[in-house]
Order: C-alpha cells, then structure tokens, then sequence
C-alpha cells in the first residue's frame, strides 16, 4: 500500500523528472511492457512445413512479437509469401514483427551496387511487415579475420545510414567467433568502436556471451550502454553447453534481465537454435511457460 506521504514523495519525484526534460523518466511504475518475442529460426521445421498454423500455435502459448529470417529480396518474399501476406497472417494472430534477419552476408563481397540494392530491398520488406529494425545476424568462416571484421565495419556504417535515412534501425547480431583472440584483437570490439553509434545498434545473443565472450552481458553493457537495442534470450545447457529451453540450463538471467535499461533494449526474442528436448514446438511452449512464471517481471 502506498501511503500519503510516499505518493507525494513519487509524484514530486515524477515532476522533478519532468521539470528536468527526462520524458523517458521510468521511476516506480512506468517499466516499458516488453513483449514476450520469439526469434522464429526456433521454428524453422513448423515455418516450413505450415508457417499459418506455426504462428497460430506459438501466439497460443503467448508470444506477441517476432523476428523473421530469411528473405526472398528481388520478390519481397517471407516464408514463401509475399510480404503484405505474410503481414496479414501475423495479424490474424495477433503477432508481430519487430526485426527480421536479412542475408546481407550473401553480399559481402559483391559491389557496392549490389550490397545496397539488396538494402534497399530489405528495407521495403521491412517496412512492409511493419519492422522497426534490420538486423545483420552473421558472417560466413571466410569473413571472420581481424582484417575482414575491419571491411565489415565500413559496411555495417553504410547500410545503417541508409537504413535510418529509411526511418528503421539497423543492428549487428552476435555469435561465438566475434569474441575469438587474435593476437590481442577482438573482432566484437573491432565492430565497438569502429561503427557509428547513431547508425549501428547491436543485438546482443546473451547464450553466445555466456558461451565465448571474456566479458559478462553486464561489462558490455557498460562499454556502450543504450546500444544494446535487442536481445536474444536462450538458455546453455549445464553440461554439453548447447542450445537449451528455459529454465533448463546455467545462465542466471536473474542477474541479467535487470539490466534492460543499461542496454537500451527495446525487444527480446526467445531462442533455441537446436537440441530441442522433444521437438520445437514442445520447447518454445516449455520456454514461454518458464519466461513467463520466472523471469518476465524482472527486467529493469
């Protein structure tokens, strides 16, 4: 219950804030209602096989939000559908789509031309789901040296300033290999520094942290607080340290989740890449079940 003296002590809080300028002032009961996301690669057997019935199963179990991947991009195609199509299946369900994973590495060494025509084309995808951000969610074997990392960086600034002068945002999607040393170089800090804060966000995989990074999600946090725009959210498994449902596994989101505002995240998606416990349907209900009792009210 909260009693007279100390709704005037909020209230004087919340003007004061105000006064200051500080619209985005979140103190007491203002916490941003996240919705619970799932990252669909989950999914990818059900999506293939029956991408309506897939979509009307996982928002049975609770999810709100998606993030796409693959995409079809001189069709504008998701899923084998066009994407207005695909929109409206979302929408029957009450789902939708905040990001999505575009192939840019298909590009990575192809003319500028090209690299930006496929932007382009990923950008009208984009916005024809209704997307606030694209993501680039990985880099081949080939593209992994400290010296590829670096031209990756050049890249990453020229489809973010051409994905913002669109109105969306665009991220950087980590795996293990970006935390890798060598000779004292990390690619992860490579990208860091080297792209333009203002054009690149990055979307944090917090199981490939756990998994391979020297720095916990907190220290990364506080390299470049109110980057972290997205996150990833999947559980290690405590002896083979593989994919994993929630609440199965050894990475204490307890001490994570808090961290919601440090980071800048805006939306999560619930993942697992494989070693399904029965199969993927069964795991993301297990997941969203356990997100949802144990863990949902502790981001900070």
């Amino acid at each position: 219950m909260i009693i007279r003296r100390d709704f005037i002590k909020q209230t004087g809080l919340a003007i004061s804030a105000a006064g200051f300028g500080l619209s985005g002032f979140n103190f007491f009961v203002d916490k941003k209602p996240y919705k619970m996301g799932l990252q669909l690669f989950t999914i990818r057997a059900p999506m293939a096989e029956n991408p309506q019935q897939a979509l009307k199963t996982i928002a049975g179990f609770g999810y709100q939000d998606t993030e796409t991947y693959g995409f079809d991009g001189p069709s504008i195609n998701f899923y084998n559908m066009p994407a207005k199509d695909f929109k409206k299946v979302l929408e029957d369900n009450s789902l939708e789509s905040t990001s999505g994973h575009y192939d840019f590495i298909k590009y990575f060494n192809s003319s500028t031309d090209e690299l930006i025509r496929y932007t382009d084309q990923s950008i009208e995808g984009a916005h024809a789901l209704g997307q606030k951000y694209i993501t680039w969610p990985w880099l081949d074997a080939e593209s992994r040296t400290i010296e590829k990392f670096k031209i990756l960086t050049d890249k990453l600034n020229m489809i973010g300033e051409r994905v913002n002068k669109s109105g969306l945002g665009f991220a950087y999607h980590n795996h293990d290999f970006e935390f890798i040393d060598h000779n004292g170089e990390i690619g992860y800090d490579i990208i860091l520094q080297n792209t333009d804060p203002e054009l690149v966000k990055f979307q944090i995989d917090l199981y490939w942290v756990a998994h391979s990074s020297p720095l916990t999600a907190h220290e990364l946090f506080l390299k470049a607080p109110g980057r972290f725009v997205m996150w990833h959210i999947k559980d290690m498994d405590k002896v083979t340290r593989d994919y994993s449902e929630m609440g199965n596994g050894s990475i204490d989101y307890t001490k994570i989740l808090p961290d919601a505002t440090l980071s800048g995240m805006e939306y999560y998606y619930i993942e697992q890449g494989g070693n399904f416990a029965q199969n993927p349907i069964q795991s993301v209900k297990d997941s969203a079940e356990y997100f949802k009792k144990n863990l949902i009210d502790l981001f900070g």
